[in-house]
């Protein structure tokens, strides 16, 4: 149970003065839909602006609150602006613009003779000088002095300004007083505001401190959260899983083992054959041979006497790692199945008794495979292969499953430097695949002009005529989704145009029905040419697709791009990956074209990635490397995430874990973050 203390802050935003259905959609569009969110929701920047008693003290570009009188009404004929035309004390005149609707209500604002304080931007319309849509207008001298510093939030359609900062004061309010978590001599030390004077000063001002504490306390949350996951962990009993090799040895595959696979087979082999359930992380770069791994280690548990049973993130994936587990394992008589939402009747009900009677030594599916429907009758161990996070509600609905805590093996395609990898995992042992499987070639990487998309199209058409197939990732918008579909939708015309029917389209719109059948038409080569925006699914696997178009390259993170590129090249043909920019590059951008042009290794592409972005360009939180974080910059991640590890184990280790003092401070702080599944583990285990 949630602790009373928080009730206020997970209050609906309909509790709020001022929001009805009409305002709660572009609310939650910016996914506020709590008091909590709202409180959270911080000022992209603030204006500073300067009184002045008239126009004279004052600069052009300069945000100002001066007090002008209005002495004339212009309405423009046709489209143009309306213009108040004031004067200050001085007789210096000034043009007050509306543009638009917001020319009705101005008017009213504005009468003729009345002196109003103005708040805005002054700026030079040819002789003129003018303010453009002022942005407080008052009768009384006092009101805009308030607005001297004003935050700036971020907004989506239908919000404005005023209407945020009326919410986010009542938020605020509403805040309780909370004893204090983190380590009191940290505190002191950095010089940190408590946690409800921060909340209330990052919307006042941009204080360092302040907007430091909120990001340590959000990453604290999340380092205890997974410690006690860890800690949960180590007490339960899992089954020790100790291999012959008979079935192993059975395995004909194409090509020897790498290095680095051998060794991570070896780790796993290590951890199943304890009684503590394993955790470990399998970092693969794109194409190093993660599928055998996990194969190896599902084996293992089969030689057991056990099942083992492969989590994908979607069913195209699921088919995929299917078909390629069944054609490695060829040789070894073991019996895997698949599983999705997709299966009904005879077929499924098939299924269930095979894994209830243990004819199914393998199973691989969606999260159809945690339906309470499907029982096991020995599930010892479970390979989570997912595009991002390590799902801590999947690894306890698994744990259920089991007569004992299987163990788990979470595989990631993207590799993600050291810090992230610890805000997202936590301390799970991690596993890495740093070499590539021998017979895989080098992908020719070459950055083209915009201004030759002639050349690349005339391109792509010999290519398609060779018998070749290709991916075209469309760019990434940054205003919104439905830019990106219009971008994607718009290049997906123009192919399609040229090339018929042999081209897909595929965006995050799409039914999955819609989405896994264009899929299936490229994978099985019905289709030659794949447009797509960013959800080409990470491991989709298409040999014969040996060319890859990106959009506007110069608009995706380095992780991204080296995702994308890892879609070819995964046959034995030479592939080629052009990447297309745009004019106006700035130097991040220039930087990162370069570094995928030198390197294919995705851990030095990962690093550089955080570097590159450390540095303050800081992009839309869909390509920014998927952090589990709403308040930490990567900036902070890097810096704070060490301190929160450390404060972490501190409070485990010396201060009692959730029982001491301190514990039950930390105990409001996972419910806050809603890391709550932290505390469920020690009641529940």
């Amino acid at each position: 149970m949630r602790p009373e203390a928080l009730n206020p802050l997970f209050v609906e935003t309909e509790a709020l003065e001022g929001v009805g259905p009409k305002l709660r959609r572009p609310l939650e569009k910016l996914g506020l839909t709590r008091v909590k969110d709202i409180a959270y929701h911080l000022p992209d920047r603030f204006v500073e602006r300067r009184a002045v008693a008239d126009l004279d003290e004052a600069s052009v570009g300069e945000n100002i609150i001066v007090a002008l009188t209005v002495r004339e009404h212009r309405a423009s004929t046709g489209r143009g602006p309306f213009r108040a035309m004031a004067e200050d004390a001085l007789g210096n005149s000034c043009a007050l613009t509306y543009f638009g609707r917001a020319s009705y209500s101005a008017r009213k604002l504005l009468p003729l003779g009345e002196k109003r304080w103005i708040a805005g931007r002054l700026e030079q319309y040819g002789q003129m000088l003018q303010i453009v849509h002022p942005e407080h207008v008052s009768e009384d001298a006092a009101a805009p002095l308030g607005q001297l510093r004003e935050p700036v939030y971020a907004l989506s359609e239908g919000l404005t300004q005023g209407r945020v900062a009326h919410l986010v004061a009542q938020a605020l309010k509403a805040l309780p007083m909370l004893p204090e978590w983190a380590e009191p001599g940290l505190v002191a030390r950095l010089r940190w505001p408590a946690w409800r004077e921060a909340l209330i000063e990052a919307h006042r001002s941009h204080d360092p401190a302040g907007r430091d504490r909120l990001a340590f306390d959000e990453l604290l949350a999340n380092s205890l959260a997974l410690m006690l996951v860890r800690e949960s962990n180590r007490a339960q009993s899992g089954t020790p899983l100790v291999g012959d090799g008979r079935l192993r040895a059975r395995l004909k595959l194409p090509f020897a083992l790498t290095g680095a696979q051998v060794r991570s087979i070896g780790e796993i082999e290590g951890d199943i054959a304890q009684k503590a359930p394993m955790l470990r992380l399998l970092q693969g770069d794109v194409g190093s041979g993660k599928t055998v791994v996990a194969l190896s280690a599902m084996l293992i548990a089969v030689e057991a006497g056990a099942q083992a049973a492969m989590l994908a993130p979607t069913e195209i994936l699921a088919r995929q790692h299917h078909e390629t587990l069944t054609r490695m394992a060829a040789g070894t008589g073991v019996e895997i199945a698949l599983l999705t939402g997709r299966d009904k009747g005879r077929a499924r009900e098939s299924i269930l008794m095979g894994l209830v009677d243990g004819s199914i030594d393998i199973l691989v599916g969606t999260h159809a495979i945690f339906q309470d429907t499907v029982a096991y009758k020995n599930l010892a161990l479970v390979v989570i292969d997912e595009q991002h996070r390590f799902g801590v509600g999947q690894r306890l609905m698994l744990a259920r499953k089991g007569r004992r805590t299987p163990h788990c093996l979470a595989m990631t395609a993207t590799p993600i430097p050291r810090t992230l990898t610890l805000a997202q995992y936590g301390e799970m042992d991690v596993s890495r695949l740093d070499e590539l499987p021998p017979g895989r070639q080098a992908i020719d990487t070459r950055v083209v002009a915009t201004e030759r998309m002639d050349d690349v199209v005339g391109a792509m058409a010999r290519h398609l005529e060779g018998g070749g197939q290709a991916y075209w990732v469309c760019p990434m918008v940054r205003e919104s989704e439905s830019d990106d579909l219009a971008a994607a939708e718009a290049r997906y015309a123009g192919l399609k145009a040229r090339f018929g029917d042999a081209v897909v389209l595929v965006h995050g719109q799409l039914k999955p029905e819609a989405k896994d059948a264009a899929m299936e038409r490229f994978a099985s080569g019905g289709a030659k040419l794949l447009v797509a925006t960013t959800v080409i699914e990470v491991g989709v696997d298409v040999p014969n697709a040996t060319l890859m178009v990106i959009e506007q390259a110069e608009r995706f993170g380095l992780a991204q791009l080296h995702q994308l590129r890892g879609r070819v090249g995964r046959g034995s043909d030479k592939s080629v990956c052009l990447l297309l920019r745009g004019n106006a590059l700035s130097e991040t951008a220039r930087k990162r074209l370069a570094l995928m042009r030198e390197t294919q290794d995705g851990f030095r592409l990962a690093e550089e990635d955080l570097e590159l972005r450390g540095g303050g360009e800081l992009l839309g939180t869909r390509q920014s490397g998927d952090t589990p974080f709403r308040i930490a910059s990567l900036e902070q991640i890097q810096r704070l995430l060490p301190l929160a590890h450390d404060d972490a184990r501190l409070l485990m280790e010396r201060d009692g874990g959730l029982t001491g003092p301190r514990g039950e401070a930390a105990r409001l702080l996972l419910y806050l973050f809603e890391r709550d599944w932290g505390v469920q583990l020690l009641r529940g285990g």
